[in-house]
Parts: C-alpha cells; sequence; structure tokens
C-alpha cells in the first residue's frame, strides 16, 4: 500500500496552528514573528509524521547564465576602467554577463582565479594585459577548452588571439615629439620597470632608443618606482603618487630638465602636481606629457598631451574576437572545428595638448651662467 505524503495541511492539524504559519516556517519565510514555542512545535510535527520537503522545480529550458571572466591587474587606472567599458559595452549587446577578476599584481591571486577557470567553465577569458609569465602555460592550457584574448604587448609571444600594442611605439612616438620641439635632457617617470611588468619597459626602451638615434641617450634621466611599490595592493592614487614623488625627488637631483614625461597619464598628472608645487611654469618652463589618453587627460584645466591607442575599441575588439570563437565552435566546418588566431593592432596617434611646447632656456635655479 502506497504510504500517504504528508502535507503542510497535516502537519498545521498536528501542531494546532493555520497552514500558512507552517508553511512560512518550514519555508524560513517569516513575514511575522512566531514564537520559540510555535517553531518548535511545527518541526516537531512534521518530524514525527515524517514530512519530506518537495524538491525545487526547475524551469524547463532554463539556460547557464553565458558568462565572459576579465581578468585585470588592478582597477585603480583609468586605462583598465576604460577596456572594461569596451569589453562590457560589447558584451552586453550580445547577452553576455562580466566576471571581474581583478589580481592587484598578486601571483597568489592571479594563480587562484585561473584555477576557479575549471569549475566555472566561462564561454570566454579575456586578460586585460599580459599574463604573469609562470601562468603561461597555465593559459595555454585554459584556451585550449575556453577561448582566451589577451589585449597584451606586442613582443609577448603567445599561441592565444590578442589585441596587440607595440609599446615601444608609443615611447618612441613620445620621444620624437619632445626631439621636434627641441627638447634634449629629459626625464622619463615610471612605475617598477620589473620582467613582470614587460610593456612598461618596452615603453621606455622605445623612447630611448629614438634619443640614441641621435647621439643623446645619456640626455635622458629614466626614474623608476622601487619594485616593492608592486606587492602592494594599489590605491587609487598609486600611480599618482609615483608620478608626484619621482618628481620632486627629480627637481632636487637633476638641473636643466626641460620636460618630463610618464609612463601613463595617472602619472603624468602626479608630475603635473609636482611642478606645480615647486612653482615651475607647464609648458613654458617644463614640458609633460602622458600615454593613454583618458578622460581627465582631456580635462580643459588639466589639457595634457598624451598618445591615443584607442582603448576602449581594443576592449570591444577582444570580446568580438571571443565571440568569433564561440560561434566558430558552435557551427563546424565541413564537420571539423576551425582553428584560427586572431591578431588585432591599432596605429597609436599623438594628441598634442597644452603641456607641451618648444624647449626654452630651463631655469637655473642658483648656478651662473658661466658664459
Amino acid at each position: 500500500m502506497k504510504k500517504k505524503k504528508i502535507t503542510s495541511t497535516d502537519i498545521a492539524r498536528a501542531a494546532g496552528v493555520s497552514q500558512s504559519t507552517v508553511s512560512m516556517i518550514l519555508n524560513k519565510k517569516y513575514n511575522v514573528s512566531f514564537s520559540k514555542d510555535t517553531i518548535e512545535k511545527v518541526e516537531k510535527a512534521a518530524k514525527d509524521l515524517g514530512y519530506v520537503p518537495p524538491r525545487r522545480k526547475t524551469r524547463k529550458g532554463s539556460k547557464k547564465e553565458k558568462l565572459l571572466v576579465v581578468f585585470c591587474s588592478n582597477l585603480t587606472n583609468p586605462y583598465y576602467v576604460m577596456l572594461l567599458q569596451g569589453i562590457e559595452s560589447r558584451a552586453k549587446e550580445q547577452g553576455f554577463g562580466l566576471f571581474v577578476c581583478n589580481t592587484q599584481r598578486d601571483l597568489k591571486m592571479e594563480e587562484r582565479y585561473l584555477k576557479m577557470m575549471w569549475e566555472l567553465k566561462p564561454l570566454g577569458i579575456i586578460y586585460t594585459c599580459n599574463p604573469s609569465h609562470c601562468f603561461m602555460d597555465l593559459v595555454q592550457e585554459l584556451s585550449q577548452k575556453i577561448p582566451v584574448a589577451i589585449i597584451n604587448n606586442q613582443n609577448e609571444k603567445m599561441d592565444v588571439d590578442a589585441v596587440e600594442l607595440d609599446n615601444s611605439k608609443l615611447g618612441r612616438i613620445m620621444a620624437r615629439h619632445l626631439l621636434e620641439l627641441g627638447h634634449r635632457k629629459v626625464a622619463y617617470i615610471a612605475p617598477p620597470l620589473t620582467a613582470r611588468q614587460k610593456q612598461r619597459s618596452k615603453r621606455v626602451e622605445g623612447f630611448l632608443k629614438e634619443y640614441e638615434k641621435v647621439g643623446m641617450k645619456d640626455q635622458v634621466v629614466i626614474k623608476a618606482a622601487k619594485e616593492e611599490i608592486d606587492l602592494d595592493i594599489a590605491n587609487i592614487d598609486s600611480e599618482y603618487k609615483i608620478g608626484y614623488d619621482l618628481t620632486r625627488e627629480l627637481l632636487q637631483e637633476e638641473k636643466n630638465i626641460t620636460a618630463i614625461v610618464g609612463l601613463n597619464d595617472m602619472i603624468a598628472f602626479g608630475i603635473l602636481d609636482a611642478l606645480h608645487e615647486a612653482k615651475i611654469k607647464v609648458p613654458s618652463e617644463m614640458s609633460v606629457m602622458g600615454c593613454d589618453n583618458t578622460l581627465f587627460a582631456r580635462m580643459h584645466k588639466v589639457d595634457l598631451t598624451t598618445i591615443e591607442h584607442f582603448v576602449i575599441f581594443k576592449g570591444r575588439d577582444a570580446c568580438d574576437i571571443i565571440m568569433k570563437k564561440i560561434a566558430s565552435h558552435h557551427t563546424p566546418y565541413s564537420e571539423i572545428e576551425p582553428i584560427s588566431t586572431y591578431h588585432v593592432e591599432y596605429e597609436p596617434k599623438l594628441i598634442i595638448r597644452g603641456t607641451t611646447s618648444y624647449a626654452k632656456e630651463p631655469r637655473k635655479r642658483g648656478i651662473k651662467n658661466k658664459n
């Protein structure tokens, strides 16, 4: 004989309460307050009667969320926010959600996120910078199962899809602009130039090569932050402080410099504030350049000369690459899944604004002219 199914009505009768009270207590949805005695009475009656909660029904045809994962090294620099803006705008158009992994340049955190990918199984992964060298093999292994696109430095050789950036070309463009304006003694301020952050070094190397061509490499002062800075969790003003602090040091150590370059716009903003504090006029006494053409660089009071390399477009392109890979996976050609590697690159453009001008005789700051 089939055992009778116990219902909330049966429990209500046994506990001497209403069916709605039983329903709310068993489902932990207390719209009103119940006494401890009432809750215990209902739970005891359910146990004594052998009540089995019904299984939750899942909607037929419900689909798993279409998810893309984005790896960022930090979210304090507007550059990465612009990349995310480009990725998200395209993902939204295609009905995808984003899961952002902010590694903060921490190797353990990056490894932890990468290992999560096997269980999370996103439909695609986008790296907004080069993966750390020790995880290159893991990223390439993931790319065999999940489409991976990297917004990387062109000089890195990886067998994955990439939206590339020739960082050395950015450095060369910056140097040529200053040379054309007659700047001979210049400084370049950068975050730590470590092996892990090769894209930074490439930008500096490109700058130095242009000055080397005209025999003035020794006139370029490179000031890079200490490596320990990358070990700390980035604050909203971390790169700004690099520009500000190193400019203050530079003004104490070097004379006759007529231009200072920041590796990116955030560093350039710090340079500008340090010069303002030192009462050095920009650009009449000191020219300043940044790179990335972030929103703040375009504001009238800043008016920063910088390099545009179409950051938002790169985010959209990285997303497009993932979409193409997903589409090709579901529509095999002659029963064979096509294998392709995409590489996209934008030509950077110099944006001349109000912080650079022709070099003038530098202020001597107490040093007499011997002529």
